[in-house]
């Protein structure tokens, strides 16, 4: 009995290794089709972290860059001891809120209006075009707010203030237009995202719960409000849990470059990235560009637990990890 027992369970291995390995050769294609982005993600991702050694130490040429003498938090002296300390960590969170609040917000209107298109082409088409923005370079989004703000050759002021009898706006020197405008441009140039994101989970809702709203005499709004706002939840959760990780960070194109560097623009426009570009480049130390990073990095990923944790809280299934 016991040599049969034995033997059966043997031939039961055997054939359940031979299962795994025919699994293992069927998946083979997609480990294959997935090998250049891993790839990519080890040496865009992976690669750099070992610079974050570089934010510890002093740099010197002479001893190799990765050689130099450890400092401890010295370098991250730089971002703190400035007067303008203050006005940078502020803009950078401030700016930041805003764009999770309107961009949350102006993102699910227009994928709800769009969920409303019932010609499929028309559907694709307005989704397209409102996707191009995204796929734009800031260099680019850049020149055509010059071409809007410039004040000799501008449109708003050539075209529009102009004919009103309205003076012209010197609008590289006035930091009080400033705010709304940066709201306006990344709200313009993140909602083709914003809008892929929701209606991507839009469309996999089944129709059957609309159309047994329908039969219950449900209005569109309260399809919206049962149906369509708790189906969307767990996008907009992840949406702004990743946002809330990056809070310290900031579009570089966006504060430096749409604003033209514009020196009496600086206070409404002065980000961490920009100030430590604007000061780097003086002092030319990639060691406080390390530790610029290594402290943008730490502050998001301690936002981004403890957002975590307070989803686990209120919504456990919604959590990130």
């Amino acid at each position: 009995m016991y040599n049969v027992e034995t033997r059966q369970n043997l031939e039961l291995s055997k054939i359940a290794v031979k299962k795994k390995r025919a699994n293992y050769k069927q998946y083979i294609p997609l480990y294959l089709m997935a090998l250049p982005a891993m790839i990519y993600l080890f040496v865009n991702n992976y690669m750099p972290m070992y610079g974050m050694k570089l934010a510890f130490t002093e740099l010197d040429y002479a001893k190799g860059v990765f050689n130099g003498e450890w400092v401890g938090l010295e370098n991250f002296k730089f971002l703190f001891s400035t007067s303008d300390a203050w006005i940078m960590i502020r803009n950078t969170v401030l700016y930041n809120l805003l764009f999770i609040i309107f961009g949350t917000v102006f993102g699910l209107t227009i994928a709800l209006l769009f969920n409303e298109i019932m010609n499929k082409a028309a559907r694709r088409f307005y989704q397209s075009v409102t996707l191009i923005p995204y796929v734009i370079s800031m260099v680019i989004v850049s020149y055509l707010g010059f071409a809007f703000l410039s004040s000799e050759t501008g449109f708003i002021n050539n075209s529009i203030l102009k004919p009103l009898g309205i003076d012209a706006v010197s609008w590289y020197q006035e930091p009080k237009y400033w705010p709304f405008i940066l709201l306006f441009v990344h709200t313009w140039h993140g909602l083709g995202y914003s809008l892929l994101m929701y209606t991507a989970r839009i469309l996999a809702i089944p129709r059957e719960y609309y159309e047994a709203a329908e039969m219950d005499g449900a209005t569109k709004w309260q399809q919206i409000k049962h149906i369509t706002l708790p189906s969307l939840k767990p996008v907009i959760i992840l949406m702004t849990m990743l946002a809330l990780g990056r809070m310290f960070n900031s579009d570089f194109g966006l504060f430096y470059q749409l604003p033209m560097n514009s020196g009496a623009l600086y206070s409404v426009t002065t980000t961490i990235d920009t100030y430590s570009f604007r000061a780097l480049m003086k002092l030319g130390d990639i060691t406080m560009a390390s530790a610029t990073g290594v402290f943008q990095s730490v502050v998001g990923f301690i936002l981004l637990l403890l957002a975590n944790s307070a989803v686990r809280k209120l919504s456990k299934d919604d959590r990130l990890f």
